[in-house]
């Protein structure tokens, strides 16, 4: 499963903060430093920058909308848009020189403690959304002899989402370097061309996932509309 992180900085011996954490808290500083600035200039005529954000936001709503449809991906835009960037900036971030090289700086989804995290999160937030959308409706669906198997299915999914986005991102890390050994010059450019587009699948497929396991969690048979009397009385004379 790879080797073990190198911890830099023990926090009081219960936080053990490594290379991966040390990227994913810059990660999250700039996204946060970027909300703040965006948010906090809004225009009805956006600049450069305002339009720039906004036409991202607009895509994840249109690509989360064709999977739940406009309503539902209003509502669960903020987990699945923040769950998407910072998977893609978090495999991004391996590309930049360094990255991986050192023990100060690796990408945090070659780490499987930080997936198994994202795994964890996205099992919470189903739930939670399967119970808001209707607790009878949650509990109707193990109310069968499939319960074990449902049981089960319900445990694999996190555990799933961790294992592929690990699996993907550090195999590619293992190969770049690899090959950079072997090679170096030439095939680890290669291999960091087709990373680009590489990196961003792999945050497509995990929140596309996350969005199909919402669906099903959230999907509530629509009540059948009471029979007029006029259709009753035909039904009768028929």
């Amino acid at each position: 499963m790879g080797e073990a992180s190198e911890v830099i900085i023990p926090l009081f011996g219960v936080l053990d903060v490594t290379g991966e954490v040390i990227v994913m808290w810059g990660i999250l500083a700039l996204v946060a430093v970027v909300s703040l600035i965006v948010t906090h200039r809004l225009r009805e005529r956006p600049g450069r920058f305002q339009n720039l954000i906004e036409t991202g936001v607009e895509a994840l709503d249109n690509y989360f909308a064709g999977i739940l449809g406009r309503q539902h991906s209003r509502k669960y835009l903020c987990f699945l848009g923040s769950l998407f960037i910072f998977i893609i900036f978090a495999n991004y971030s391996g590309l930049f020189p360094g990255v991986g090289l050192t023990p100060y700086a690796k990408a945090p989804t070659s780490s499987l403690s930080v997936t198994a995290a994202l795994g964890v999160c996205a099992f919470l937030f189903l739930q939670i959304a399967g119970l808001r959308a209707g607790v009878r409706h949650y509990f109707r669906r193990f109310f069968s002899l499939m319960l074990p198997l449902l049981v089960l299915d319900e445990l694999i999914k996190p555990a799933s989402l961790a294992l592929r986005l690990y699996g993907n991102v550090f195999g590619e890390e293992t190969v770049t370097e690899q090959l950079y050994e072997i090679l170096p010059i030439g095939a680890p450019m290669v291999m960091m061309a087709l990373s680009l587009l590489f990196c961003a699948i792999q945050a497509v497929v995990f929140t596309m996932l996350v969005s199909i396991y919402l669906q099903e969690e959230i999907e509530i048979e629509a009540p059948q509309p009471p029979k007029s009397k006029h259709h009753r009385k035909r039904r009768k004379q028929s």
